[in-house]
């Protein structure tokens, strides 16, 4: 009788061990199923709120822009930085609006017009301009060509895989250099400084209060190092309100062959690069917004994250 009562005793004892075992594990699963679900909304709300400050940071930038293209006859300088600390109410971190004026780098679209003539001859043309940029930053020249057999209509190669994949028109995206058969990743991080995509083709644009050292440099053999840099020093305290104004600077009194109508003293493509940063965790929104007094647009938008 003894036994038997033990054996009741211990089997109870196990039943109840393994409820009290069972009970903890739905306990820890329902708590560990909570702290993900408040993890999860919260990493939801943070990103929204970060997605928001972003999206305001563009906004910003391009009032800012319009206002200064609406009011002024030029712009400057080319690139504009604009931090701003805990931008609102709730919201513990920082805003960061960087503008880049896209007119004052090299456009690769103007390298095959929609006439298709590169006009290889006329050492004065954008790819011959173009070739210029690549020595002055010590890449290869032949760059120019591989880049024209992406853009242009035809498909006859420059290079034995030159016309592999390629668009066979105007680029869209920056991005697309690095799809190019021959160009690096290393190629393109040299470039990129100086050079952009707009729908503009017909001729070679640039705007001389924001261009840097080497696209200046690139717009004609008569322009040196030295030349280049009076007029980027002349810039900081008159910027240029009219190309005519261009003679105003040392050594440019006289003829530095620069083609007719390739400079200009005011952009109407801008880039945008908006980060809102709280806690470590970035929103990352770029735009290019092409703003002139009669119009506006979105040229393209591109949006992700970075921890």
């Amino acid at each position: 009788m003894t036994h038997a009562v033990m054996n009741q005793t211990g089997v109870a004892l196990v039943v109840t061990l393994l409820a009290v075992a069972l009970i903890t594990a739905l306990v820890v699963e329902f708590s560990y199923g909570v702290y993900i679900g408040t993890a999860s909304l919260y990493n939801w709300r943070d990103s929204q709120r970060l997605s928001l400050m972003a999206k305001s940071g563009v906004n910003v930038a391009a009032k800012m822009l319009a206002d200064i293209i609406g009011t002024r006859e030029y712009s400057y300088p080319g690139n504009m930085e604009f931090p701003i600390e805990n931008p609102s109410k709730g919201f513990p971190g920082t805003i960061m609006m960087t503008i880049q004026d896209e007119d004052a780098k090299f456009n690769l679209n103007a390298l095959v017009p929609e006439t298709q003539n590169i006009r290889e001859d006329d050492s004065r043309s954008p790819y011959h301009c173009f070739r210029r940029l690549l020595k002055l930053i010590s890449l290869d020249e032949r760059i120019a060509d591989r880049i024209v057999d992406w853009i242009d209509a035809d498909r006859e190669s420059r290079f034995p895989d030159s016309e592999r994949g390629a668009r066979n028109s105007a680029m869209l995206s920056i991005d697309e250099v690095l799809l190019i058969p021959g160009i690096s990743r290393d190629d393109y991080a040299k470039l990129l400084p100086y050079i952009t995509v707009t729908e503009k083709r017909d001729n070679l644009s640039i705007n001389i209060n924001g261009a840097e050292k080497p696209v200046l440099r690139c717009l004609s053999d008569k322009i040196s190092d030295k030349l280049a840099q009076n007029l980027i020093d002349y810039r900081k305290n008159n910027p240029f309100q009219e190309t005519s104004e261009l003679s105003n600077v040392p050594g440019f009194e006289r003829d530095v062959d620069i083609p007719p109508g390739v400079i200009q003293v005011k952009g109407e493509y801008f880039s945008i690069r908006s980060t809102a940063d709280s806690g470590g965790i970035k929103r990352v929104i770029e735009t290019v917004l092409f703003i002139n007094r009669n119009n506006s647009g979105v040229g393209y938008w591109k949006y992700w994250k970075e921890y």
